[in-house]
């Protein structure tokens, strides 16, 4: 089905779509939000400005500014939501950019409390830490922030100019979902059409090998039309973050990315490099043995994302998804399944698919209400593993927000996607259990393979050494052209899959289908969350129930620890490379079970 076949936003089954009026009732109560946060932020300024100096008055004023911060949380996600489900409605994009604009206007008015409490000593912040130890979180990044901290007129500015800094990311989103037109491509002598989202959800995936290649050949042709464009758009987000850097006595534009993650640079390296070293003779196994089940002249880049055994793809209904996820997050006990299950019954979840819905999937928590969760269904098992990752985040979202004040709810980048990956640890632990026979044992293993370890530790980390190399250039004085990322994509691609898989042309435009470029350095963290992920399961497997209850503990903490500190509550440790090594281990042993096995259904 095409993007122009898809049913607009206002056909689709409305029981399918999430419920947002527990955000805001309707425009009106909208309205009147915007109205409240910009007289709260007045009273704000004229309250607090210049007089943060008592541990008593920051206290309070901590308070007023998380009401401030609640609500305009409501306020953002009642404008981006409903934009990403249609990004083809007029109304809906102008109601984003008045969020947007509101943001930046509210954030430069209130940019004066946090500079003001950067420029105060330890002594004082530890004082108001003593007085309201809920704030312990929000403190700490106070703590961290102070390195880079300018004066406050500054910070007002470069609040102020947020919705500027978000052009790049804008004018990636609409190239490719409102200027790019993929026209159709020719497979079998048949005409199929072809989109953004068409490719990323359906056709990579594709078990008929000429339409995966050809849609693959189609997909690229447009997208190489457009590099220049992107490459011009990712170069001005990138000089900004450098700029941004420089100005806050950072020397490279890495460490400045890497600061309110509280890591290192030894520890984002060590991510990369490991991975990069350690997992691809791993993948390249896995692939290779791909190739050989279905015969193929040779692994492409194309052929990457295929199932193990297409012919035996099950076809998943939402109700049988809805199943499988209760039965699966069974082993977490009784409150955490029922959570999960709100999700569905309480219209957490977007799920149809409609012209012009952003393509993947995201958790949004607004604070005091609940998450939600966008994705497009499609009755598959990759589907399931999608659905089961974001309500994951809902797990960690719901206890953090039970357990913490909005300034301290929120997971630090390093750990947020561990309750996500955990989850779908659960599902391949599930499917493995009740699997009745080798085929689908291997199935299920393949899926985790697939889905879990190869999103995360493989295409989000590859995204990860991209970037690396990127901002080092930037670092650098140099600057890059389209022509420079795609040899910096190919080169990256080529040191982790080496011979085993033969990268086509337009593989090196991989750099151009990802948002998370726009985010700083987000993409290693799917590795960093997975790493953690995978040894609190495996001691969920071991001990049972004492390990059940750190993980729980573990999601309830949001931002009240740092990292490493996070992670040991779930009895991890992140601060050398033996947690990390140690699920690389696990995936092999993996992929060797899925040779085994396949040697086994051979000879049935």
């Amino acid at each position: 089905m095409s993007e122009t076949e898809l049913p607009k936003r206002e056909a689709v089954d409305p029981k399918l779509t999430w419920d947002l009026t527990p955000i805001f009732h309707d425009d009106f109560a909208y309205g009147e939000a915007v109205k409240q946060v910009r007289a709260l932020t007045k009273d704000f300024v004229r309250m607090y400005q210049g007089k943060l100096t008592e541990p008593a008055v920051i206290v309070d004023a901590l308070a007023d500014y998380g009401t401030i911060v609640a609500l305009d949380s409501k306020i953002a996600h009642w404008g981006f939501m409903p934009y990403s489900t249609d990004t083809t409605d007029p109304k809906l994009r102008e109601r984003q950019a008045q969020v947007t604009a509101l943001g930046g206007e509210i954030g430069g008015q209130l940019s004066f409390f946090q500079a003001e409490l950067t420029q105060l000593s330890e002594t004082v912040l530890d004082a108001v830490v003593d007085k309201a130890p809920d704030y312990a979180g929000f403190i700490r990044q106070i703590k961290v922030a102070k390195k880079g901290a300018l004066p406050p007129a500054a910070e007002k500015v470069l609040a102020e100019l947020s919705p500027v800094f978000q052009a790049p990311s804008n004018i990636r989103d609409q190239t490719i979902f409102g200027d790019m037109d993929f026209g159709t491509f020719t497979a079998h002598g048949k005409t199929y059409p072809l989109s953004f989202v068409m490719y990323e959800e359906n056709y990579q995936k594709h078990p008929d090998t000429e339409i995966r290649r050809a849609a693959y050949a189609q997909f690229n042709k447009t997208l190489r039309r457009y590099e220049n464009t992107m490459a011009a758009g990712y170069l001005a987000q990138v000089t900004r973050e450098k700029i941004t850097a420089t100005m806050r006595g950072y020397d490279s534009v890495i460490d400045y990315l890497l600061a309110d993650q509280e890591i290192n640079r030894e520890m984002f390296n060590r991510q990369i490099d490991v991975i990069m070293h350690d997992l691809a003779h791993v993948m390249r196994k896995y692939v290779t043995h791909v190739k050989t089940l279905w015969g193929l002249d040779h692994i492409g880049y194309t052929d990457l994302q295929i199932d193990i055994d297409p012919s035996y793809a099950p076809t998943i209904t939402l109700a049988q998804a809805q199943e499988m996820i209760k039965n699966a997050t069974a082993l977490m006990g009784k409150d955490y399944q029922d959570q999960m299950m709100q999700a569905f019954s309480d219209h957490w979840i977007d799920f149809p698919a409609n012209q012009g819905k952003d393509s993947g999937a995201y958790t949004a928590g607004p604070y005091g209400v609940h998450p939600y969760v966008e994705m497009t269904w499609s009755n598959t098992l990759p589907a399931v593993y999608t659905l089961i990752h974001e309500l994951g985040h809902t797990a960690q979202m719901v206890r953090s927000q039970q357990a913490h004040n909005v300034l301290d709810a929120d997971f630090n980048d390093y750990l947020v996607e561990s309750p996500s990956t955990f989850n779908e640890l659960l599902l391949t632990h599930y499917l493995e259990e009740t699997a009745k026979d080798p085929r689908m044992k291997r199935f299920a293993l393949s899926r985790l393979l697939n889905d879990t370890y190869f999103h995360n530790f493989v295409t989000h980390l590859l995204e990860a050494a991209f970037q690396r190399e990127v901002y080092t250039l930037i670092d650098k004085g140099e600057s890059f052209d389209a022509a420079r990322l795609d040899a910096i994509t190919r080169k990256v691609l080529t040191d982790f899959w080496g011979p085993a898989v033969e990268l086509e042309e337009g593989a090196e435009l991989t750099w151009m289908r990802q948002s998370h470029y726009y985010m700083g350095l987000y993409s290693y963290s799917y590795s960093a969350g997975l790493t953690v992920a995978t040894q609190a399961f495996q001691a969920i497997e071991q001990q049972g129930q004492p390990a059940v209850d750190r993980w729980l503990r573990y999601l309830s903490l949001g931002d009240s620890l740092d990292p490493a500190a996070a992670a040991r509550v779930a009895g991890v440790d992140v601060t050398t490379d033996v947690a990390l090594k140690h699920a690389i281990s696990f995936l092999g042993d993996t992929v060797d079970e899925v040779v085994a096995l396949s040697k086994e259904i051979d000879q049935d």
